[in-house]
């Protein structure tokens, strides 16, 4: 799959996730089987990029390319600089978020706000794509089905983004209007997929090989967005892959395997954020990769209460080698659906 200048090594992607795709989360999806990852979404506001916040989801040291970073904003110019902003700093493909339903986005008219106002949202399109253009930089696009039941208008925005330069187009299966409740909807991504002719990507509770296999076959998208089914199941990129090439299912990870990986992205993470924020923002990490496993919740009320990176990586490798002592492959847990694999700020 092409995306600009750049092939990308399978239809795989990882989602955008305020508060969770950092850098070491997405080369950590990148390891275990992803095409490709979006960034947290970077403010278009020029007085917040020198904050910690955004200099932390501006930094792509090590990254493997493409690097695609993902912009959030309401005024076109400001778009447009904040595309150049991080072009700058290593960005390789801009993407504007019209998908994020989070009250304090939307109530700033950013994110799946603009889908209610369709000539701000293409006056932002065509600004950050001349903004782009100059440096050899695809920009794609992240949106909803629309604004509620009844008022989808995807496709006709879909139509008049490619026709503004747009390189490929993600649509999340819910309406603004849902947030991040209800089931997605794939009929919509099928009609907008069928109306264009750029690439199409297809989001919203993909949680298991299966619904991966579904969904494409459902909306014939070209590629497929995972979102919060990678949360403390980075794996499932890997599984996917080999459930699409082969029709069946890999065997579950061993104990000591997802250990490993962990115990890498901890390190990262730490080496991102510092000792005291790292430590903090690393328990909710943890705390998805322990859900669901046997005395996993126990554990994770031990994790909380620990505010030292040396101690918390410990006790993590203490708790899965006893876990590997009754278990030599992570336990098969029947998960729900997921109910968000969008840009949702998550708290430790």
């Amino acid at each position: 799959m092409k995306l600009g200048a750049f092939e990308l090594p399978n239809r795989l992607f990882v989602a955008p996730m305020a508060g969770v795709t950092d850098r070491p989360f997405r080369m950590l999806c990148r390891r275990l089987g992803a095409g490709h990852a979006v960034s947290e979404m970077v403010t278009s506001r020029r007085e917040l990029w020198s904050s910690l916040k955004t200099s932390r989801r501006a930094d792509h040291s090590g990254e493997p390319g493409p690097i695609a970073v993902q912009i959030a904003g309401v005024d076109p110019a400001e778009m447009a600089d904040a595309a150049r902003y991080n072009i700058d700093r290593g960005a390789q493909i801009i993407d504007i978020n019209m998908g994020c339903p989070a009250k304090k986005v939307c109530n700033v008219f950013a994110g799946s706000a603009l889908m209610s106002n369709e000539p701000l949202a293409l006056a932002i399109v065509e600004a950050v794509v001349a903004a782009c253009a100059p440096r050899g930089v695809p920009v794609t696009l992240k949106m909803r089905t629309g604004r509620r039941e009844g008022e989808r208008n995807a496709v006709a925005l879909a139509r008049r983004a490619e026709a503004a330069g747009i390189t490929m187009l993600t649509v999340h299966g819910r309406t603004r209007e849902q947030g991040f409740k209800g089931l997605a909807e794939y009929d919509t991504i099928a009609a907008v997929k069928a109306a264009l002719t750029i690439p199409v990507v297809a989001n919203g509770d993909i949680d298991s090989p299966e619904k991966a296999r579904d969904v494409l076959a459902h909306t014939r998208a070209d590629a497929l967005m995972i979102g919060r089914a990678a949360q403390g199941r980075p794996w499932i990129f890997q599984d996917v892959a080999h459930f699409l090439a082969s029709g069946n299912r890999l065997a579950a990870p061993t104990v000591s395997d997802v250990a490993r990986w962990l115990t890498e992205h901890l390190h990262d993470h730490y080496a991102l954020y510092g000792e005291c924020s790292g430590v903090r923002s690393a328990r909710k990490h943890i705390g998805w990769a322990l859900r669901e496993l046997p005395g996993g919740e126990v554990f994770r009320a031990e994790i909380n209460r620990i505010d030292d990176c040396a101690a918390q990586v410990r006790a993590v490798g203490d708790w899965f080698a006893r876990l590997a002592e009754s278990h030599e492959r992570l336990p098969r847990i029947a998960r729900a659906a997921a109910a968000n694999d969008d840009e949702i700020a998550l708290t430790a």
